[in-house]
């Protein structure tokens, strides 16, 4: 009965005891990250039988087992992978929108100064302070176009230089995930499958900090290991093994930083609309969105303005009696071949209608047969077998020589405000004054009037300057013969219709009235129209002219869309990355109630334990007792 009676006071005096050590551990990581509380689980050792029943043999720790909840885990990587993506993606988009949002520096007061440059000129064609402050006040719009575009790059190299930094961390947890996952098989196989519950935690906060970083999928092995899976099943930890990542220069974008898998001495680029959650998801979404959007979007404006104001200058004339030339230096759309293409590869690429671009950018593909054009914004194309040019959105492809499978990027204007300027330094080559002027003869008899006239859209006819006279017929008869030099001249018969265009030479006036027989018109070179203003007038026009978006918008209208866009969107992620930080906050503290250590509770189990112990010691002490009395008494 002794021997008995002590094996059960010496099972209870050793779980009292890996209580107290359990109890004690708890304590000692409260605030250790990604600790979960222990506790020790009993059971009864097997029964004596005897005549009288089955009579106790004490108590036995089972195992010691951690308080975890695996849904509640589940859910929280699911909860803090998206709040982490959603934290830098709005991080990235406050640096958009606090430049885009800048009142006193921003595009549209530089741009509303150099359209009040061009209306100083148009009242005073003839002024030179006039018109250099035209080509000042031009020289800072570029100017701010070039800085804002700068910006954005230096945006996109801070994003190049994070998505760096994150795969270097990735693949420092991914060989420490391997390495704990080795530990614990050997741990767990020395202990008889007990389970290693620090290392557990260990790996688990391991999980938690590469989840902080991408979006992490686990699966748990029979052998305890977990196999850790990013991009939507690509395998980063398999068991004790570990593969690498790296970041590579996008093969259709170099200017990008993209991922990529080390597969023995090659490199397999990750798909990127794969790459989702945590740092490196939220630089992804914000570089391929916002920030591609935004650089595009600021270009598109710049190659319209360029455009559209070259077109008009040319239209004018120049102090110096010669046609305009282009006022700014047009940007050209940029081709980028992909680097699997064959080195001799190449296309010619160009904007054919620039009130039709888009914000997207463009891939240009060969199957062996058809050529296609896709916008890559949401994959509309067109096809081609053969024939060019192809064309989409006012993006032109107008020659190819590629093999199959072949393919380029086109981004018609992402370089837009990086690259205009102004090409005009001279202030008598701005050109203000109309290249022709119209007069009635003095000897006129009718109340027939011309008009001022207008010269065609471009391309400019080479006998826009040579003379014309419009002479009524005599007797009159409601027609009038047109002579001088040019196609179609002289032209005989033409039928009188008030205010119809007349046009000959690539200039269009109107005569309006009724002109009496014999009278003479004559439209001829504007020599010395110093004071001419009409050209300049027409290029002030331009300001609130709709040139963008297919005629629906002029230049402010399309920066103030920008300037919306961004700030919706920054709002629109300051909100949802709150509420998802509420929602982690929540069920974190969820997670805490169940596996954190509440040192008050733990408090508690020390002095419940310390009795336990003390009550073992008693049982031991009493058998000592008993055993005394019976060889006193034997």
């Amino acid at each position: 009965m002794g021997n008995g009676i002590l094996d059960i006071a010496v099972s209870g005096l050793a779980t009292a005891q890996n209580q107290l050590l359990t109890t004690s551990h708890n304590i000692s990581n409260a605030s250790t990250p990604g600790f979960n509380r222990q506790q020790v689980l009993l059971s009864t050792n097997t029964p004596q039988s005897s005549g009288a029943g089955f009579i106790g043999s004490g108590v036995q720790s089972s195992t010691v087992q951690r308080i975890y909840n695996q849904f509640l885990v589940s859910q929280s990587l699911q909860v803090q992978t998206q709040s982490q993506s959603l934290d830098s993606n709005y991080a990235q988009i406050q640096q958009l929108d606090n430049m885009f949002a800048e009142t006193t520096s921003g595009l549209s007061p530089t741009l509303q100064n150099f359209f009040s440059a061009v209306q100083d000129v148009a009242t005073n064609p003839g002024v030179i302070p006039s018109r250099q402050s035209m080509l000042s006040n031009a020289d800072a719009l570029v100017a701010r176009f070039h800085s804002m575009d700068q910006r954005i790059s230096q945006i996109r190299e801070g994003i190049n230089t994070q998505i760096t930094s994150s795969v270097v961390q990735i693949n420092s947890l991914a060989k420490q995930i391997g390495e704990i996952n080795k530990q614990i098989i050997w741990a767990e196989g020395a202990a008889g499958g007990q389970p290693a519950n620090d290392m557990l935690d260990q790996r688990d906060e391991l999980i938690n900090q590469l989840n902080k970083l991408v979006n992490t999928d686990t699966v748990r092995q029979n052998d305890g290991t977990l196999n850790v899976y990013i991009a939507n099943g690509q395998a980063l930890v398999v068991g004790a093994q570990t593969l690498s990542l790296q970041a590579i220069k996008s093969p259709d974008s170099p200017d990008n930083l993209t991922i990529g898998l080390v597969n023995g001495n090659s490199t397999i680029q990750l798909p990127e609309d794969q790459i989702s959650g945590g740092t490196l998801g939220g630089l992804m979404s914000f570089r391929n969105t916002s920030l591609d959007n935004a650089q595009n979007s600021l270009g598109r404006i710049a190659i319209t303005l360029a455009q559209t104001f070259n077109a008009q200058h040319q239209l004018g004339m120049d102090l110096n009696g010669d046609m305009g030339t282009n006022f700014f230096t047009l940007p050209s759309p940029k081709v980028i071949s992909a680097s699997t293409n064959n080195i001799a590869s190449n296309i010619t690429a160009a904007i054919s209608d620039y009130s039709a671009l888009t914000t997207s950018d463009y891939e240009f593909s060969y199957d062996g047969t058809n050529y296609t054009l896709t916008r890559l914004s949401d994959n509309v194309s067109t096809t081609s077998s053969g024939s060019f040019p192809v064309t989409l959105d006012g993006v032109s492809v107008t020659s190819a020589a590629m093999l199959a499978s072949e393919r380029f990027r086109i981004q018609p204007t992402i370089n837009g405000a990086k690259d205009i300027n102004v090409n005009i330094t001279d202030t008598t080559k701005i050109a203000a004054a109309g290249p022709n002027r119209t007069s009635a003869a003095t000897t006129n008899t009718g109340t027939g009037t011309i008009s001022a006239g207008t010269v065609n859209p471009l391309p400019l006819n080479s006998d826009l300057q040579q003379p014309l006279t419009i002479t009524f017929q005599s007797p009159y008869n409601g027609k009038f013969d047109v002579t001088g030099t040019g196609t179609g001249l002289p032209a005989t018969n033409q039928v009188y219709t008030a205010g119809t265009d007349i046009s000959f030479n690539g200039y269009t006036f109107q005569i309006s009235g009724s002109p009496a027989a014999g009278d003479v018109f004559t439209v001829t070179p504007n020599n010395n129209g110093v004071a001419d203003n009409r050209n300049m007038l027409l290029l002030g026009a331009l300001q609130a002219t709709n040139t963008l978006e297919n005629g629906t918008a002029n230049y402010q209208t399309a920066y103030g869309q920008l300037v919306s866009q961004v700030g919706n969107k920054t709002r629109e992620l300051e909100v949802t990355s709150k509420a998802q930080a509420n929602l982690l906050a929540q069920t974190e503290q969820s997670i805490q109630s169940i596996s954190g250590v509440n040192l008050d509770e733990e408090a508690a189990n020390l002095l419940r334990f310390q009795q336990a112990y003390q009550a073992a010691s008693k049982i031991i002490e009493m058998s000592s007792t008993l055993f005394d009395s019976i060889l006193r008494f034997g």
